[in-house]
């Protein structure tokens, strides 16, 4: 029944009638992100990812805020961290919230003037730059990335990100605050509707605040080019479901005395980690819904596991090594996969994993600015083993037991050398030079 449902679902929101130019078949195509997004939070991986990150939340914490703690301090502006934090736990409670608020302000203060020493301090950063690897990399599964940054532009855009990070946040406070203290202490005081509007203005800025910050992770945490406009969407939706669940969560922690009767003294720290989970999950979906907005061949597929025929892997492979080897060979600007997905008009995985493959056979090699390039002479590159690689492209499953039928083996011999006798001795330099 429940498959059946989805099955349903899927034949009518992706169907003939929702091709249409009609505000009915307009309608079926924008219910397709919502449909998107339950389909694919049904099935699970979602929330792993979620649970995963509330773990490495918990380690990550003290040192995030300690460290900003640290940037911040050189500007004296350390003790505005304490609205931010008190926002996040502002769901829970204004009690839990406080608490949570004043107690990790004092364990990063102690961090940060030196308590725990420079190895705990050093493995604490450790900590942090492996939990932010952690996001990049549910980040990369959602956006179908294969390629993860590399170890250089990692250490170096992570360790800017921490640091530019808590300024950025801040000033963003300062500013608006003194956008409306000015604006207050101007017309403010002629127009009597201007002190609601203020007042109103300061209520909302929080969640501003929150989809601005969603925004910017959708648009650089991945490795991929994210457009403007998908991850402001993504951001935004992100923002009005942070807002929505933490009003649903506040009043059910509020109005709900099992979790206290249950779980005594450490209901607070349960509330912690289940609204640190539905923050997780609310990134992500965000994520998610930003990458169907780019990517809206996506929708029907979803999460689902690309499998490409062998005609298709050899004829893609072909086609990699031929546009890298021709641009390559004229000098043009270099491929990247990102850029050769959307040239073939495939999905991103799929490229991505030939070009894995391609690399593991030192044909490919990958730049430091993620582009691709050949690993030999382009005359050194026979076709035959470009479709050897092709070919023979591991699917991951334990091999067959090997056994002899004649008549099958002398077919899968001829064939073999057919192919192998119509690729000869062409190089990929000779393909291009054709």
């Amino acid at each position: 029944m429940y498959l059946a449902f989805w099955n349903w679902l899927d034949r009518y929101l992706f169907g003939e009638y929702s091709e249409g130019t009609t505000p009915g078949a307009l309608t079926l195509r924008l219910l397709r992100y919502p449909y998107a997004l339950l389909r694919d939070l049904s099935r699970g991986q979602i929330n792993l990812y979620a649970m995963g990150l509330v773990y490495a939340t918990l380690l990550s914490l003290v040192p995030l805020i300690a460290f900003a703690f640290a940037v911040l301090k050189a500007f004296g502006a350390h003790r505005e961290l304490a609205p931010i934090i008190y926002e996040f736990f502002k769901p829970m409670g204004e009690a839990s919230a406080n608490e949570f608020t004043n107690k990790v302000m004092e364990f990063a203060d102690s961090v940060s003037t030196g308590v725990v020493g420079s190895l705990g301090l050093a493995l604490l950063l450790w900590t942090l730059l492996g939990t932010i690897k952690k996001v990049e990399d549910g980040f990369n599964f959602l956006w179908r990335v294969e390629h993860a940054r590399s170890f250089a532009r990692r250490v170096t855009e992570y360790v800017a990100l921490l640091i530019v990070g808590p300024i950025v946040a801040v000033s963003f406070i300062g500013l608006s605050h003194n956008a409306l203290d000015t604006a207050s202490a101007g017309f403010g005081r002629y127009v009597p509707f201007f002190d609601r509007m203020t007042g109103w203005a300061i209520e909302v800025s929080p969640y501003f605040m929150v989809a601005t910050i969603f925004t910017a992770v959708y648009m650089f945490v991945p490795n991929t080019k994210v457009k403007w406009k998908p991850a402001l969407i993504g951001g935004v939706t992100a923002g009005i479901l942070w807002a929505a669940v933490g009003k649903l969560f506040t009043a059910l922690v509020v109005f709900s005395t099992r979790l206290t009767i249950v779980y005594a003294g450490f209901a607070i720290i349960v509330a912690a980690l289940l609204w640190t989970y539905f923050g997780w999950l609310i990134l992500l979906v965000g994520a998610q819904l930003s990458f169907y907005v780019q990517n809206r061949n996506y929708l029907r597929l979803g999460l689902t596991e690309l499998r490409l025929s062998a005609v298709q892997r050899e004829t893609l492979t072909l086609k990699v090594m031929y546009l890298i080897g021709r641009s390559y060979h004229d000098g043009k600007t270099r491929w990247s996969v990102d850029s050769i997905a959307h040239e073939l008009g495939m999905p991103g995985i799929a490229i991505s994993r030939i070009v894995n493959a391609l690399e593991a056979a030192h044909l490919l090699t990958l730049a430091d600015d993620e582009r691709l390039l050949p690993a030999r002479d382009l005359g050194n590159i026979s076709i035959q083993e470009i479709m050897d690689i092709a070919r023979n492209e591991k699917a991951g499953q334990v091999s067959s037991r090997t056994l002899k039928l004649p008549a099958v083996d002398a077919l899968s011999g001829k064939m073999d050398d057919a192919w192998r006798k119509s690729c000869g001795e062409m190089t990929l330099r000779d393909l291009i030079d054709a």
